[in-house]
C-alpha cells in the first residue's frame, strides 16, 4: 500500500514538473538528446562531366565537375563563369553551358578526359572586344564576337598541336571553330556551325 502511494506521488510530481498529462505516451515526448532529422537530397545519378583548366592571363586553375547526367550544377557553373571572366575588366557573364559540354567532348575525343585546357580568352565585354579589334589594322577579332555573348573560348591543349585540336573541334560539328596557327590557339563556340582560319 505504501509503495502504491509513493508511485502516485511521483506521477503527480511529474505532471506538475514536466507538464505531462496522465494520458501522455512515450511517443509524445521528444528525448532531450534527439537531433532534428534532415531529409537528404537524392544523389544525382549519371555520368560526371569534368573540366580542368588553366587561365594563361590570370594564372588561375580550376578543376570542377559541372554536370552530372542531364543536370548542370549551379555552383559549379558560377565558378566557371568567374574563372572565364573578362580579365581586363573583371566583368563576369553567364556562359552557355553547352560551351562547357563542347570542351568536355573535345577532351574526350582527344583521349584526354582528365587533361588540362589552357584558356587564352574567355568572356569579353564589348569594351575589351573593341580594344582588341582596334590594336591594329588586322587583328582577327570579330566585331560581333561570340565571346561577348559568353558562347566562345579560345584554347590550347598542352601536348596537342593546334592543327590536331582544330580538327578534333571540327569533327564535333558543335559550332564555330577558328584556327589561329601563328598565335597557336583554336576558337570554339556554340554559335552557328562555321569555320575560318586567321594567318
Amino acid at each position: 500500500m505504501l509503495f502504491g502511494k509513493r508511485i502516485a506521488a511521483i506521477a503527480a510530481m511529474a505532471t506538475v514538473t514536466f507538464g505531462l498529462s496522465t494520458t501522455s505516451k512515450a511517443t509524445d515526448v521528444t528525448p532531450l538528446e534527439s537531433k532534428p532529422t534532415t531529409t537528404a537530397k537524392p544523389a544525382l545519378l549519371g555520368q560526371e562531366y569534368h573540366l580542368r583548366m588553366h587561365h594563361l592571363h590570370t594564372g588561375e586553375d580550376i578543376d570542377v565537375v559541372y554536370r552530372i547526367g542531364n543536370t548542370y550544377i549551379p555552383s559549379a557553373l558560377d565558378k566557371l563563369n568567374h574563372f572565364l571572366r573578362d580579365h581586363r575588366t573583371e566583368d563576369v557573364s553567364d556562359y552557355d553551358p553547352k560551351e562547357f559540354d563542347v570542351l568536355h567532348q573535345l577532351m574526350v575525343s582527344l583521349g584526354r578526359p582528365n587533361g588540362v585546357i589552357d584558356i587564352v580568352c574567355g568572356y569579353r565585354t564589348p569594351w575589351s572586344n573593341n580594344f582588341l579589334r582596334t590594336r591594329s589594322a588586322s587583328t582577327g577579332v570579330a566585331e560581333h564576337s561570340q565571346h561577348m555573348l559568353a558562347k566562345a573560348i579560345d584554347i590550347r591543349v598542352p601536348g596537342i598541336s593546334t592543327m590536331a585540336l582544330r580538327n578534333a573541334a571540327l569533327a564535333l560539328h558543335a559550332g564555330g571553330v577558328g584556327y589561329y596557327p601563328i598565335s597557336q590557339f583554336v576558337h570554339v563556340d556554340v554559335g552557328p556551325v562555321r569555320t575560318w582560319a586567321y594567318r
